[in-house]
């Protein structure tokens, strides 16, 4: 089996997604010291952390963390474009696990359900999958919690938020979000909502707030990266 895998990536190589070196197995996605030095947050249990900051005074969210830092030119970039643009799910699949090993020993582990913030409907049918819910069953596999997809619907399309401050990108998706139809009961639950970036906030407060409208909840939240 070995001259197997070895003839297949001599034909189809794989190279690193941030250096370009090439890969040994073709599920990989990094090599190991682009890994190694992913510019990680370290946030993990630190409740004042500035992506739990983001939401203070808006929403009370338990805690909030992301896994790396979106850095400006960085070629850390190109894992989230990969995933969001060239349909590479297997990236997402990738991230989603190392999301979950940062959180597997923290009190995110405490975590009922996993929610992936949703897609609307047309951009899911013009993509083929939500990124979120992809990160969503990587992070799944290793932390054993499951992925609850059906909670949360996206109910209008919004306008593209790249040139919005932090008022006008609430206000974009404030009302873009509602419980799914015939949703599971989340009562007393500790929910970990899952989105690949935040940036202001706005999409994962408008979630959040659904959310505490509906229940009696916990809510976190974990994002691959933060701007």
């Amino acid at each position: 089996m070995f001259w197997l895998l070895d003839l297949l990536m001599f034909f189809f190589p794989v190279n690193c997604l941030v250096c370009d070196k090439r890969l040994t197995s073709p599920g990989a996605v990094l090599c190991l010291e682009c890994e190694y030095k992913m510019p990680r947050t370290g946030y993990r249990d630190l409740k004042d952390n500035p992506v739990s900051k983001v939401f203070w005074g808006r929403v009370p969210v338990e805690m909030g963390t992301s896994l790396f830092r979106f850095e400006k030119g960085s070629a850390y970039q190109t894992l989230l474009h990969d995933l969001k643009y060239r349909g590479n799910k297997k990236v997402g699949t990738h991230l989603g696990r190392l999301l979950g090993h940062e959180l597997k020993h923290t009190s995110f582990s405490s975590c009922d359900l996993l929610v992936p913030v949703p897609l609307h409907q047309r951009r899911l049918r013009e993509r083929g999958y939500n990124q979120s819910e992809i990160i969503a069953r990587g992070t799944s596999e290793v932390m054993g919690i499951p992925v609850v997809s059906n909670l949360l619907r996206r109910a209008d399309q919004h306008h593209s938020q790249t040139s919005m401050g932090r008022y006008e990108r609430f206000e974009n998706v404030s009302d873009s979000f509602q419980l799914a139809l015939n949703p599971p009961n989340v009562n007393g639950k500790r929910i970990l909502l899952i989105d690949d970036v935040v940036t202001t906030g706005a999409t994962l407060e408008a979630c959040s707030q659904i959310l505490f409208n509906h229940y009696k909840c916990l809510v976190y939240i974990a994002t691959v990266s933060c701007a």
